[in-house]
């Protein structure tokens, strides 16, 4: 699996702020409406619902939100990049600027783990994160993000 075959070059943006977790989780939804077809609504409820359980940014300013979508059909994404960072409830407890949100069928099983592993590994390599927040062009940022070396997930 590669970040090529989950995210769109259309479910790349950048904003300048969002003032909470569910404004950035509404951004975030609409955009999965818009270039996967998710409903918003659904898409807003199964994040909510996910990060309920506990948060998902990982540290160093990166937070990988995932949920599991009804009648989904494939694994897809959505990243955003923040130019404000948002207290995130991090575990290093730093905020956070860059969003990469996983989107996964019900029933997806072990190809939800390997998205997973794939966007982490890749959001863990601090060259990405570094030409990341150094770009807001959502063209540039698609670029670097699948443009990466990508091996397979374990």
């Amino acid at each position: 699996m590669q970040i090529s075959e989950i995210l769109t070059q259309s479910a790349v943006k950048t904003v300048s702020a969002v003032t909470s977790k569910k404004r950035l989780f509404q951004e975030i939804s609409e955009i999965a409406c818009t270039a996967h077809g998710i409903p918003a609504d659904l898409a807003l409820e199964a994040l909510l619902e996910r990060e309920s359980l506990g948060p998902t940014g990982v540290g160093h300013g990166v937070a990988l939100p995932h949920a599991r979508v009804k009648d989904l059909d494939k694994v897809v994404s959505v990243f955003l990049r923040v130019e404000r960072p948002l207290d995130f409830d991090s575990a290093d407890r730093h905020p956070v600027d860059l969003f990469f949100a996983l989107f996964a069928p019900e029933t997806a099983g072990v190809n939800h783990l390997k998205a997973l592993a794939l966007v982490s590994r890749t959001m863990r390599n601090s060259d990405v994160c570094t030409k990341l927040r150094s770009n807001t062009d959502a063209t540039a940022l698609h670029a670097i993000l699948t443009e990466v070396a990508e091996s397979k997930a374990a």
